[in-house]
């Protein structure tokens, strides 16, 4: 492994630290920088240091704590462009997540779980994905709430692959309520797979990142993965499969009842979805609410929540959502006052 070597020095006025890496093997530099220095340029806004490039050497200049994190997060870009992995904006925004001195739990990055499927490893891209990868692998049924662009679906998806192709399970089934959200299915076009495939589409697009299309298109047909909506899970009982009901806000408690009793032996189950998304009608409790305040707490339920900081999609969603998130509280806050 070629080495890095950091010197530092510190100052009486602000910025009060400086330090510089020194990279061993000058072919992976430009990786590390990315095109026109953009991986820096990432790291320098977001992490609020500055940061010089001459020759092997990279200078980082800011606070204690921004200067350590922004070391860290190089050394862990560039310890996977050893092992061979490419990185990009996404993995830059990763690591740096990954290594906040703030972020729970805080393992060395070579600890980190990772979800081993044919097309590679997958691991965590945030402290909160970290916690949800050891839930998969240790507990039977989990639960996985928290807004859009967190991995929820993705990682357990990737879970089910996995075991799937190491043989721990026999099939994958993954479901979804059909809830008409803003439409009525009546007045959509088609029979009623083509009516509800539209409301399973996220599920293909996970599946198809995890499997070669040949091989998904052979287990699809032959029932090894099966997508399917809520109601066609009553009356079966699922034994040595993984089974995944995303979206699962939109249930009623019944619906959720009916199918968290579908367990059958050397099963398991993730229920994943976002109590600020329910599309159900007024009035009407939602199942993985029902759930949570049954249910939480009994032995071999794991339950992971994710936050707005948590989103790994593009960073403009997470402020998008933090933005609506404040927009309702203070709309509640408002209509408190009024009734007061």
């Amino acid at each position: 492994m070629s080495q890095i070597i950091a010197s530092s020095a510190t100052h009486p006025a602000p910025p009060p630290r400086s330090l510089t890496l020194t990279f061993g093997n000058n072919a992976l530099l430009p990786l590390l920088l990315g095109d026109h220095d953009r991986h820096l340029a990432r790291i320098e806004q977001r992490l609020g240091v500055r940061i010089a490039c001459r020759g092997n050497r990279v200078s980082i200049t800011g606070s204690t704590e921004q200067v350590a994190a922004a070391e860290a997060a190089l050394a862990a870009l560039y310890r996977q462009l050893e092992r061979g992995e490419m990185i990009d904006g996404p993995k830059v925004d990763a690591a740096m997540r990954l290594t906040d001195p703030t972020a729970e739990p805080r393992l060395p990055l070579s600890d980190l779980p990772a979800i081993r499927t044919r097309k590679g490893a997958i691991g965590p891209r945030s402290a909160a994905q970290t916690a949800y990868i050891d839930l998969l692998a240790r507990h039977e049924m989990v639960f996985a709430m928290g807004p859009a662009g967190t991995g929820k679906t993705y990682l357990a998806v990737a879970q089910a692959v996995a075991m799937l192709t190491s043989g721990k399970v026999d099939r994958i089934v993954l479901s979804r309520p059909a809830v008409e959200a803003g439409e009525r299915l009546g007045f959509l076009p088609g029979d009623m797979k083509e009516k509800v495939d539209p409301y399973l589409r996220p599920l293909y697009d996970a599946l198809n990142d995890m499997l070669p299309g040949d091989q998904l298109t052979k287990r699809m047909t032959t029932g090894e993965i099966e997508i399917a909506p809520l109601a066609f899970m009553r009356g079966r009982t699922l034994a040595h499969a993984f089974v995944i009901l995303d979206e699962a806000q939109n249930t009623t408690p019944v619906q959720m009842k009916m199918f968290l009793t579908r367990m059958g032996e050397g099963t398991r189950m993730v229920i994943t979805g976002d109590l600020t998304q329910v599309d159900l009608p007024a009035g009407t409790r939602s199942g993985l609410a029902d759930a949570l305040d049954t249910l939480e707490g009994i032995s071999g339920i794991g339950v992971a929540r994710f936050a707005n900081s948590d989103v790994v999609r593009h960073p403009l969603v997470g402020r998008i959502v933090e933005a609506y998130d404040q927009r309702h509280a203070a709309a509640k806050e408002h209509a408190r006052e009024r009734h007061s």
